[in-house]
């Protein structure tokens, strides 16, 4: 600490020195909350978190509402969730507020009832420590009784720990006041919320609820439950929320636990801005794990903003969903963007660790298509994977699989960032299956074959017979050495074709 201290005064002056010494020894004497999940839910590094923010920045939705007096925003990992996050801490950066209040919600503790308040100190992040307001503290402590001091419960929590860096990126002035709501009781929530403007007295606050929405129904379901929990929400009334909530559970879909794992930040945020004379809530976006190009479509978990404030709202309209059409013919401009996302996952990956989110696409490639992504490199194979379940939305499916060819093809060592410049990019998108009688049906350059012997498969896209100039016979006896089988098996096995739209990224050069 002394040597720190010689160091300012040689840079800052004494007078500046003084300052830094006083805050600091201020700090010293608080209980600063150490991240337990920095380096698992987001980057312990801050060179790399401030990279993360950023890049999610690049492609959030622009501002659109004013007036902000709460906002939801989800607590997963950043690399799931960040995006939907950024998207809502977007429509505020511009603000300048007092504290900030950040509602999060209990995973670990069985039995904690009540609302715990973490009342001192600050919360450490990489990239600096967000100061706790002590006297907004004390005051809510006097004011209702539901609220205790509870330190420890705060160590195991994530909810509130993932909201910290992005409020300490876009408000480093403002100071925190973070809590934790157990219960989605109606009645404590909207006492807690006179609780805390009787609190505030003139400080301009802001009140972050932190909250997921569904687990871990498949993207389908995930995506109608969400749709009606957030339309829900934008109603502003907690009694309709709890009710719509129970209503959704009680219809048994499968492998749903819960509409939204922080209800109870939510009715309290609801209720909250309520009280402070909220007029509106918009909805700013919505995603899924689903649409991850890390995740999976059949057992997701919801993500979305939500803005409360006393504007007026912008259009509501149902989240996004997928397309049924497996006619789909890719446009030009479709295979272009394709193209263009997959490099970008990759990029976007090496400088930050987190992935973006298919956006300002044609919504036609949300279809659900097999796909294949690969890597060539002095037009020699630097890795190759697909994807041919119809079961994820092309555009995800794409970068999932540029994600694969690059780092888990196991025929090839991991791309390093200093080679991606020197990757050629090429996807193939393929048909629906189409399963065959015999191999007489087959044509070898126009289609791709899977062969099929008990518990044994195999796929061999269309181009391998072009690039490799097989006869029919070869080309299936490869296939089924590729899958454990013997050669001939293929003439009681079952075929099946498809063809596969294959573009590159020297197609638009």
């Amino acid at each position: 600490m002394k040597r720190f201290l010689l160091c300012l005064m040689l840079l800052f002056g004494l007078n500046a020195c003084k300052a830094q010494t006083d805050k600091q020894s201020q700090i010293d004497n608080d209980s600063i909350h150490k991240p337990a999940f920095a380096g698992q839910f987001y980057s312990d590094d801050p060179v790399i978190l401030k990279n993360q923010i950023n890049a999610f920045l690049n492609n959030a939705v622009p501002q659109k509402v004013d007036s902000a007096l709460a906002i939801i925003v989800p607590h997963a990992g950043y690399i799931y969730s960040g995006q939907i996050d950024i998207d809502g801490y977007n429509q505020i950066k511009q603000n300048k507020y007092d504290l900030i209040v950040i509602l999060g919600t209990n995973h670990t503790t069985e039995g904690l009832t009540g609302i715990s308040l973490y009342p001192k100190g600050g919360f450490s992040t990489p990239i600096g420590v967000a100061e706790i307001d002590n006297e907004v503290a004390e005051k809510l402590l006097k004011a209702d009784k539901d609220v205790t001091a509870n330190l420890s419960i705060f160590d195991k929590e994530h909810s509130v720990e993932i909201q910290v860096p992005f409020i300490k990126y876009f408000f480093p002035d403002a100071k925190i006041l973070p809590l934790i709501v157990a219960e989605p009781d109606i009645e404590m929530c909207k006492k807690f919320a006179k609780a805390l403007v009787s609190s505030i007295e003139n400080k301009k606050v802001l009140v972050v609820a932190s909250s997921d929405f569904s687990h871990y129904p498949s993207f389908d379901n995930a995506i109608k439950i969400d749709n009606n929990t957030l339309k829900t929400i934008a109603g502003l009334n907690p009694d309709k929320i709890v009710k719509v909530m129970e209503d959704q559970l009680e219809e048994s879909v499968p492998q749903l636990l819960t509409c939204a794992c922080g209800e109870a930040p939510i009715l309290a945020a609801v209720s909250f801005a309520n009280e402070v004379g909220a007029k509106s809530a918009s909805i700013i976006s919505y995603s899924n794990s689903g649409y991850n190009p890390i995740g999976t479509s059949a057992k997701v978990v919801g993500y979305g903003a939500v803005i409360i404030s006393k504007g007026n709202p912008i259009l509501l309209k149902d989240v996004d969903s997928l397309v049924a059409n497996n006619s789909y013919i890719l446009t030009q401009s479709d295979k272009e963007s394709l193209l263009k996302y997959a490099r970008e996952t990759l990029g976007q990956y090496f400088e930050s660790q987190t992935v973006p989110l298919p956006r300002n696409m044609n919504a036609m490639l949300k279809i659900k298509r097999g796909a294949f992504v690969t890597l060539n490199k002095n037009k020699q194979l630097r890795g190759c994977i697909g994807h041919m379940s119809e079961d994820t939305p092309l555009c995800t499916n794409v970068g999932a699989m540029a994600l694969q060819a690059a780092f888990n093809d196991t025929r090839f060592s991991p791309l390093t960032k200093e080679e991606l410049s020197q990757i050629e990019i090429e996807i193939s998108v393929l048909t629906p299956f189409t399963k065959v009688g015999s191999a007489e049906k087959i044509t070898l350059g126009r289609d791709g074959v899977i062969v099929k012997k008990g518990n044994k498969q195999a796929v061999f896209l269309p181009q391998v017979a072009t690039e490799t100039g097989w006869s029919k016979e070869t080309f299936l006896d490869q296939l089924c050495y590729k899958a454990g089988l013997n050669a001939g098996d293929w003439k009681d096995a079952e075929l099946y074709t498809f063809q596969a739209d294959v573009f590159s990224e020297a197609d638009f050069h």
